[in-house]
């Protein structure tokens, strides 16, 4: 059994990697014979599935296309899938067994070890043991959003998704179409950039705002992907961190650390309440909201409305 899965992967990567436009699945039934003789075509769907799945995890990239007349289609590019040689030293091998210890959790776990097996067999030193008990680093990137295995996956396939997403000042949730890039961790949150097909225009997205399940689109990216996506610097814009202006707000003492850290001045007011002056960009509102009672505006009174009119449309939701 071993021997045949084996050789009906190697059969189907053979075909992907060959052919020079994307073949559907009927013509990749016709031309792997394992395929011929599934019994039935929800078998051979599961067998199909399976053997992509696997190719993948062996790092195989297999592109998915839809033509004019809405068939999807396979094929696996080989500038995609050449690699130069791998040279790593021991410093270099260290970084990369301790990016790969930050995913040793949950579902992640098993992707990271045998990508590490890979790099051992690219080259990675011997001597190099990337699980070492004894670091002095032990890094941790938490992972509680439902959305983050089907949007990573979805960018590592360059897959269009769709997904129900509420924004911090909106009643109910909307149906964002988009064609997903990049993925990144900032102050606790994950947050995933790609192009908004609705609107048009690049977009960043809050994965723990993503509600219900993230649902895959057969369809292939319609604009290029940028050498360099800027999830950060774009969330830190609007998130407040970059500000040329300052706002004084109230806090409600032993509450709202993170804005404690971004203070510029803190005055105890009494009766269990500070003064905090802070900086303000765009966004700052947005978090504000999620402090509800514990914070209030003083001013400017712009952003004191901005807040206020958040609440209430949470209020109505």
């Amino acid at each position: 059994m071993a021997i045949a899965k084996a050789e009906r992967l190697m059969n189907l990567a053979l075909c992907l990697l060959g052919t020079r436009r994307p073949l559907s699945k009927r013509e990749l039934r016709e031309s792997i014979e394992a395929y011929l003789e599934a019994g039935s075509d929800d078998s051979f769907n599961r067998m199909f599935e399976r053997d992509k799945d696997d190719l993948r995890e062996l790092g195989l990239v297999i592109e998915t296309v839809e033509n004019l007349d809405g068939e999807i289609g396979y094929l696996a590019r080989r500038d995609s899938n050449r690699l130069p040689p791998i040279t790593l030293d021991a410093e270099e091998a260290a970084a990369l067994g301790l990016a790969a210890k930050v995913w040793q959790q949950a579902r992640l776990a098993g992707a990271a070890s045998g990508a590490l097996q890979k790099l051992r067999a690219a080259g990675l030193p011997e001597d190099v043991d990337p699980y070492e008990a004894h670091g002095a680093l032990e890094p941790r990137i938490p992972v509680h959003e439902a959305a983050f295995e089907p949007l990573m996956l979805a960018c590592r396939d360059r897959r269009p998704v769709a997904f129900d997403y509420r924004k911090a000042n909106a009643a109910r949730p909307e149906t964002r179409n988009v064609e997903p890039w990049a993925l990144e961790c900032w102050r606790g949150h994950w947050y995933l950039a790609g192009f908004d097909r609705d609107r048009g225009a690049e977009r960043v997205f809050r994965l723990s705002r993503i509600t219900g399940r993230v649902r895959s689109r057969g369809a292939s990216f319609t604009v290029p992907v940028p050498d360099v996506v800027t999830v950060r610097e774009t969330v830190a814009g609007w998130a407040g961190e970059i500000a040329d202006r300052t706002a004084r707000i109230r806090l409600r003492s032993g509450a709202g650390y993170p804005l404690r850290a971004k203070a510029t001045a803190v005055r105890e007011l009494g009766d269990g309440w500070d003064e905090l002056t802070i900086p303000y960009g765009h966004g700052l509102d947005a978090w504000l909201v999620e402090f509800g009672p514990d914070v209030v505006v003083l001013e400017p009174a712009e952003l004191r409305a901005d807040v206020v009119d958040r609440l209430r449309a949470v209020a109505k939701g």
